[in-house]
């Protein structure tokens, strides 16, 4: 019979989330092993308890053989053995806690590190809220998988196998009748698992959504306000919402009807079956401590089946959230896109690109190389089309035309958000996909449309952790006209800008954006429509940081004010993808209804 999908989702779920915990958890290797083993003693002192109560009855009190010196050794050996059983609990206890912390540590920095190697495509379908709920409350599961499901499971599994072996010592053929309950326990265990399962992922799936609808909502709360979509979002809110609830009642119906109640019921059996048996034989007073002893592990048979089974949720619902994140590092990062068609040749251009001598070529080589560039981001959607360019060191390109001309994605390909499979890219003559990725942040700067502060200092959003002395900084934010307002700020360059920047306007965002940029001393300087969202004045103050930079930096400016790149060495216009004309401003005016020429017009007209 073919296995069905859903059982294969699950054995895959299962051997992710293992395979994930191992490496979590490799460095602690030891520490599982000492918790192991004061289980395993824990265990055994405990299974002791029945075993000297055995003897207390059978050789003291029944046959009235009151030897005190010797039923106190036999009183103080229980007492002793669950003291130090519970002094053994304690420490594996610590150690497992421990673990499974140091564990969701190592868990969320590898999560967070991969997640900021992602390429730009990967964002482009991935929500915010749902990364963030990965990140925080599914590798958390880690935590509860150790403490309260590999502990309890491996604590009663202990427990119930030292407890058959004491019963089987005692009287093998009760011990057989106990171990008939096992079948019927993995009958439970497996008809939970069928019920639980499904709605169990479903629980979790819908939980991220509500993580990421919550985040949706509260980023863009003036624009749902603005379009008075507070109704038709909360219905949407209240629908998964409900689909949440619906998946959690039927995850708890299967712990209701499958876990205690029915392992309870077969204790009861189970106990009025050894009291039975016991009753249909000639009891001698020798089998009263027997009877003891087994009323006494059929607790602890019982209870351990219990607890292994009450587990099963809890280790359902961790292997699903463990397996989520297992497959959000599955997620080949930015280095791993590099082109099929360059991957033979990748190590060899690496190591081109790293020899110092070819410092001289590269001094020769344009800046920018661009040579029979096709991209899609759908197949058979092509967005740009055939699209060579040469950009030379130290020129000041713009980049102009209508929304959806290719601007933006052509900017994308030149970041490596993504990759360009069909034609080439080269920065100073090495491939784009053959730069290592230190070095091509460092030679490559980015100012974006929307400038993202952190809510720090702007001393620490210039740096961004790049180690930068007070000097640079400042000269950074000197070239950027952005030293005079930080330095009026109320403790200069270590004022909190608050979050998003909020303590600053728009402009003074762009241009502390700008100075981040420069205090990496680019070679290349990026800017995506940087001077859209500010005020005249400032737009002249970042035009007059561009002219400063004219010769030492290779700018490309993709602009929406053409009054921006009006005075750049050359600008490029696009048009569905290609490249319709090119020139300075003053040439490409001259062209009688060109392109370029109408966008021009009517920015003025606008003004």
């Amino acid at each position: 019979m073919p296995t069905k999908p859903e059982q294969i989702s699950a054995r895959r779920q299962t051997w992710q989330a293992f395979s994930l915990l191992r490496r979590a958890a490799l460095p602690d290797q030891h520490h599982l092993g000492w918790a192991v083993m004061w289980l395993v003693l824990a265990a055994l002192l405990e299974v002791m308890g029945p075993i000297m109560g055995k003897a207390l009855i059978d050789e003291h009190l029944l046959p009235h053989h009151l030897d005190w010196p010797r039923m106190a050794g036999l009183l103080a050996g229980v007492v002793l053995t669950g003291w130090i059983a519970s002094g053994l609990r304690y420490l594996q206890l610590v150690r497992l806690s421990g673990l499974a912390m140091r564990s969701v540590m190592r868990l969320r920095e590898m999560v967070y590190t991969h997640v900021l190697l992602l390429p730009m495509a990967f964002f482009d379908r991935a929500i915010t809220g749902q990364l963030v709920s990965r990140v925080t409350n599914d590798t958390e599961a880690v935590k509860t998988l150790y403490i309260q499901v590999l502990f309890v499971m491996l604590d009663s599994t202990i427990v119930l196998i030292g407890t058959v072996a004491a019963m089987a010592w005692l009287d093998w053929h009760l011990m057989l009748i106990v171990l008939a309950l096992l079948p019927a326990v993995l009958l439970i265990v497996w008809l939970y698992q069928r019920w639980s399962a499904p709605a169990v992922t479903r629980a979790r799936a819908l939980r991220s959504d509500i993580n990421g609808q919550m985040a949706e909502s509260i980023g863009g709360m003036s624009v749902l306000q603005a379009n008075n979509a507070e109704a038709r979002f909360g219905k949407r809110f209240a629908a998964t919402n409900q689909g949440h609830y619906t998946a959690r009642l039927s995850e708890l119906r299967a712990n209701a009807w499958l876990l205690r109640p029915a392992l309870d019921m077969f204790n009861i059996i189970l106990l009025a079956a050894v009291i039975y048996l016991f009753g249909q034989r000639e009891m001698t007073a020798a089998e009263v401590g027997v009877l003891y002893a087994f009323i006494s592990y059929l607790a602890r048979v019982i209870e351990p089946l219990i607890q292994i089974t009450m587990q099963f949720s809890q280790l359902q619902q961790s292997v699903v959230a463990t397996a989520r994140v297992a497959t959000l590092l599955d997620e080949a990062t930015a280095t791993e896109h590099a082109a099929p068609e360059h991957a033979a040749g990748l190590a060899a251009e690496r190591a081109a690109a790293n020899d110092g001598s070819n410092g001289n070529d590269e001094g020769n080589a344009a800046a920018v190389a661009i040579r029979h560039l096709n991209f899609a981001y759908n197949e058979g959607q092509p967005v740009l089309h055939d699209l060579s360019l040469e950009i030379p060191q130290g020129a000041f390109i713009g980049i102009v035309g209508h929304t959806g001309s290719g601007k933006s994605t052509l900017l994308s390909l030149l970041l490596r958000f993504y990759p360009a499979r069909h034609g080439s890219i080269a920065i100073h003559g090495v491939p784009l996909d053959a730069i290592p990725n230190d070095r091509f942040r460092a030679e490559v700067g980015l100012v974006p449309q929307d400038p993202f502060l952190l809510a720090a200092s702007a001393r620490e959003n210039i740096d961004m952790g790049r180690g930068l002395s007070q000097a640079q900084i400042e000269a950074a934010a000197r070239a950027a006209h952005a030293h005079d307002f930080i330095a009026a700020l109320d403790q200069g360059y270590d004022t909190a800008l608050g979050e998003g920047g909020s303590r600053l306007s728009v402009g003074q965002k762009q241009l502390v954006a700008i100075a981040r940029a420069l205090a990496g001393t680019p070679r290349i300087l990026l800017l995506d429509e940087a001077t859209s969202h500010i005020d005249s004045q400032t737009e002249q103050i970042v035009q007059t940081a561009l002219d400063e930079l004219r010769g030492k930096v290779t700018v490309i400016a993709i602009a929406h004010r053409l009054s921006t790149i009006r005075d750049a060495d050359r600008i490029i216009v696009l048009n569905h993808g290609r490249i319709a004309e090119t020139g300075a401003h003053e040439q490409l005016m001259q062209i009688d209804g060109g392109l370029y020429q109408r966008l021009y017009l009517l920015q003025q007209l606008a003004a």
